[in-house]
């Protein structure tokens, strides 16, 4: 697994969180679910710490799809990672709606991410939460 540095998980987890927000329910399971991207990225530090930047960044950015420049350098593994965090925080409650796949979407191209494989992962963890 790729290593990231500290910033390049909070601009991750802000992709993580606004996914979360697209619905505009953000609830403590998707909290949990950001937390849990944190924690297999930076085993040392303060996930709610790195939580609350990434929840600023969230709020203040409309550019939020520049994070997908960190994510686009890395290798195939990382993004499918990355890729299955995002879908795990957008089948949390049950439901994908047009906002949320439009969003899957347009990061897959931009980091560069077969539609395929963004959809084998969805219907592995949809099929996964039966």
């Amino acid at each position: 697994m790729n290593k990231l540095d500290k910033e390049s998980v909070i601009g991750i987890s802000a992709l993580l969180v606004h996914a979360a927000n697209i619905d505009e329910t953000y609830s403590s399971h998707e909290k949990d679910l950001v937390k849990n991207f944190i924690k297999s990225y930076l085993k040392n530090d303060d996930e709610n710490e790195i939580l609350k930047k990434a929840e600023e960044i969230e709020n203040n950015s409309n550019q939020l799809l520049n994070y997908t420049n960190i994510i686009k350098k890395n290798s195939m593994d990382l993004k499918k990672d990355i890729i299955e965090h995002l879908w795990k925080v957008i089948i949390s409650d049950n439901t994908v709606d047009q906002y949320e796949s439009n969003l899957m979407r347009r990061v897959c191209g931009l980091i560069y991410f077969p539609d395929k494989e963004c959809a084998e992962i969805k219907l592995k963890l949809l099929n996964d939460k039966l």
